[in-house]
């Protein structure tokens, strides 16, 4: 199944964004007739014909709706470093898509070697990778904040910090409550500074580890998010 991504969604004829509309007809050769699938980002999916094969505006008659499998009772925050390499992030943020997330926060830190990132590049990657992984929901992306901002806001739920230190030997594993919202900050490279775990804990960071191995920056994004997706599951077996 090809899905298309259609914020306006909604039964009756509706025209497809340019992007949308370009992949369609020439690179999928969509014609007129053919079934199409489409997705809000919101957690609704549709289905619909291709009525206008307009490589500019696409226009389709969307007959019937139903809501994504992907909606959860509970959500998954990651709030992360960027990395100095921007193709790590993109990969992380498609990664941490296809498992499922809600939302993602971007900060700088001490040691932080990135302190702004494409947002509008990273919107587009997600799409990209909600529309591949047959996703219905797109995740709240939030732009770089300082550290100690980010972490003094009112975060709801569970609040973790992945920190790499000998004394820390809870593991993000055993910590999760099934059901719960959870955030989980991700540090950059350099890992975070002493004062910047003492301010998260100071809010109601709870220190963990992600294991015994080394983890590049966008790998423990992807791990910490898998981890509480398996919690959940094996909770509901």
């Amino acid at each position: 199944m090809n899905l298309f991504y259609l914020p306006e969604a909604s039964i009756g004829i509706v025209g497809l964004a340019e992007d949308e509309s370009k992949h369609c007809i020439r690179v999928m050769r969509m014609q007129a007739g053919a079934k199409m699938h489409f997705t809000n980002g919101r957690g609704d999916f549709f289905e619909g014909v291709l009525i206008d094969p307009n490589p500019k505006k696409t226009l389709v008659d969307i007959t019937s709706t139903y809501k994504g499998k992907d909606i959860r009772p509970f959500r998954v925050h990651i709030a992360i470093g960027p990395t100095k390499n921007a193709d790590r992030l993109e990969w992380f943020l498609e990664k941490a898509m296809e498992i499922g997330i809600d939302e993602i926060s971007f900060f700088s830190s001490f040691h932080s070697e990135r302190k702004t990132v494409n947002m509008d590049r990273n919107l587009k990657v997600l799409v990209a990778a909600m529309k591949q992984s047959l996703k219905s929901k797109l995740p709240v992306i939030n732009d770089v904040v300082r550290l100690p901002k980010l972490i003094e806001r009112n975060i709801p739920g569970q609040k973790f910090i992945a920190w790499i230190d000998p004394a820390v030997n809870q593991l993000l594993t055993h910590c999760i409550q099934p059901g719960a919202d959870v955030t989980i900050l991700i540090g950059p490279e350099g890992d975070f500074s002493n004062d910047e775990v003492q301010l998260a804990t100071n809010n109601g960071f709870v220190p963990i580890s992600l294991g015994n191995s080394r983890l590049r920056t966008e790998t423990a994004g992807v791990v910490a998010c898998h981890t509480v997706h398996l919690v959940n599951e094996i909770a509901a077996q």
